[in-house]
């Protein structure tokens, strides 16, 4: 999908491609999980306009949340929600670049909302372990290069479970290798 904004359709087109991988041709599915979090609400301030955004009045929450209702309501997908906290403002990157941020007057483009996602990493890491210790799956396919799940693939791996690393192409790195059974890619 690189970096394009998945829709419902791509994303049960995406379990469908792991699903039949030649790898799980005598795998019973169980369920695809999603994780995500729900678009953040609330009020916020613009530090240079003051300028008052009301987060859950805005095409980027209508289409999101328009997006995650209709996931959780496509068969064998579970839908597991974290949530996402907005902080305010901060500078944006490109401002933090400019060497001339020094010497002038900050403006309007040069801040970025803050918008901070919590519990998804955590949630994913108990799904892993409570499905390796009820002895519920021998194999789970996670779909992510973020190293933070080390610790749930190390635990599911000493439960017995395989644990398949799926890829959409982008960087993994050697400790998130190393803690997994198999790797598939995009086709």
């Amino acid at each position: 999908m690189g970096n394009k904004i998945p829709n419902v359709d791509d994303v049960v087109s995406e379990i469908t491609r792991i699903r039949e991988n030649a790898m799980f041709s005598n795998y019973e599915f169980l369920r695809a999980y999603y994780y995500d979090a729900y678009p953040a609400t609330g009020t916020l301030k613009h530090p240079i306009t003051g300028a008052k955004i009301n987060l859950a009045d805005t095409e980027v929450f209508r289409r999101n949340q328009a997006f995650l209702q209709s996931l959780e309501l496509q068969p064998d997908i579970s839908l597991r929600a974290g949530e996402l906290s907005p902080r305010g403002y901060k500078l944006n990157p490109k401002a933090l670049r400019d060497d001339s941020l020094a010497e002038r007057i900050l403006d309007e483009k040069d801040f970025t909302l803050d918008i901070e996602q919590k519990g998804v990493d955590l949630r994913i890491g108990l799904d892993i372990a409570r499905l390796s210790l009820r002895e519920l799956v021998q194999t789970v396919v996670v779909v992510t290069g973020d190293s933070d799940l080390i610790p749930a693939f190390k635990f599911a791996r000493r439960e017995g479970v395989r644990v398949v690393l799926a890829h959409m192409g982008h960087g993994i790195k050697r400790e998130l290798k190393a803690h997994t059974d198999a790797m598939i890619g995009p086709d």
